[in-house]
């Protein structure tokens, strides 16, 4: 079974792969027959060459998009620290009032917005978005750094491995019935993966052995989750406490199940 490592490897070599496509894909929206003709003269005229290159070109509004996803979660995962720079690189300025060519955005590209002055100059368009799609695909370049370099700390992929191998043995304890023990395996994934959410954002951890109820709080207050995530980790504590505390009512498999598929998704979601 590839470990994580492997897998963000894998993740990475796409998407500097699809990131030359998508590159292309917006110089062709932007430029045009420029583009086509200097497609055309680096094929050295031959035509049907220069066909099959524009028509490999994906369309960009629809491959940017699943890209930057991507790219986004890759990010947080492997170097939270620029991920509000790879968002601000897309996103509209919050509270900008008006735009420019120095404030248009990636987002503004794919809505088509074209900005003029007194009717014909240019102020910003379409091609005001490349210095920025660059800048994001130099930044996706920059996490395979992240594998050769020395100082990567890989505590956290080791982590997320050793987590895995958990959340299986509670899917395994749950297939032989072993409802108690799948749910008590899969509180405890989730415990330790808060915990390292919370060391990875620095927020102080009180208590020696803090409960999911403590760490799920802590994230919240810290803006790193919304209540809607806060909730969600509330139901699976509660299904956990079920599992570990309360002799009076046994849990059932479903419940249990659905205990694992929720730490799962935690552990490959929140960061």
């Amino acid at each position: 079974m590839p470990s994580n490592l492997d897998r963000f490897k894998e993740d990475l070599t796409k998407l500097l792969r699809d990131a030359v496509k998508i590159e292309q894909s917006f110089m062709h929206e932007a430029y045009g027959e420029e583009y086509e003709a200097a497609v055309l003269k680096s094929y050295e005229g031959n035509e049907k060459a220069a066909k099959e290159h524009m028509d490999a070109l994906p369309k960009f509004n629809a491959s940017y998009q699943a890209w930057y996803s991507e790219s986004l979660a890759l990010m947080k995962q492997l170097l939270p620290d620029r991920v509000a720079d790879f968002i601000r690189l897309y996103e509209k300025p919050k509270g900008r009032k008006d735009i420019s060519f120095e404030n248009y955005r990636i987002e503004d590209a794919l809505q088509g917005l074209r900005i003029t002055r007194y009717g014909h100059e240019i102020v910003a368009d379409f091609k005001s978005a490349l210095p920025h799609l660059k800048q994001q695909i130099a930044m996706v370049q920059a996490l395979k750094g992240r594998f050769e370099s020395s100082l990567y700390d890989i505590r956290q992929l080791v982590q997320a491995d050793l987590l895995d191998s958990e959340i299986d043995t509670a899917r395994e304890l749950l297939k032989h019935k072993f409802v108690r023990a799948s749910g008590a395996v899969a509180g405890v994934v989730l415990e330790k993966h808060l915990l390292e959410v919370s060391i990875n954002h620095n927020i102080k951890v009180s208590k020696k052995h803090p409960t999911i109820a403590d760490l799920n709080d802590g994230l919240k207050n810290a803006g790193v989750i919304e209540t809607a995530q806060w909730r969600f980790h509330q139901h699976l504590a509660d299904i956990r406490n079920l599992c570990d505390h309360n002799k009076q009512k046994e849990p059932t498999a479903e419940q249990v199940g659905d205990l694992i598929d929720g730490v799962s998704k935690v552990t490959k979601t929140v960061f």
